[in-house]
């Protein structure tokens, strides 16, 4: 199965506290592109993306979307 993209951020930070989620919750995550990201100097270029393994991007955007709503946590 490949990587794909489950979400883009504008902050590295942001991408490695969902990354850290999912990994807690048993699901691999890769970010691609955070050294081309405003953090590191480039100007909002290029958005930080958060990839998961094809079989598990459902189960990743339920936990991600699980954990925006309000009272959680």
């Amino acid at each position: 199965m490949s990587l794909v993209e489950l979400r883009r951020y504008y902050s590295a930070i942001e991408a490695e506290v969902a990354r850290s989620a999912l990994e807690s919750h048993g699901i691999g995550a890769v970010v691609f592109d955070s050294g081309l990201n405003s953090a590191e100097g480039g100007g909002l270029a290029s958005a930080v993306r958060l990839m998961v393994l094809g079989e598990d991007r459902e189960e990743a955007l339920r936990l991600l979307t699980e954990g925006e709503r309000p009272g959680r946590g």
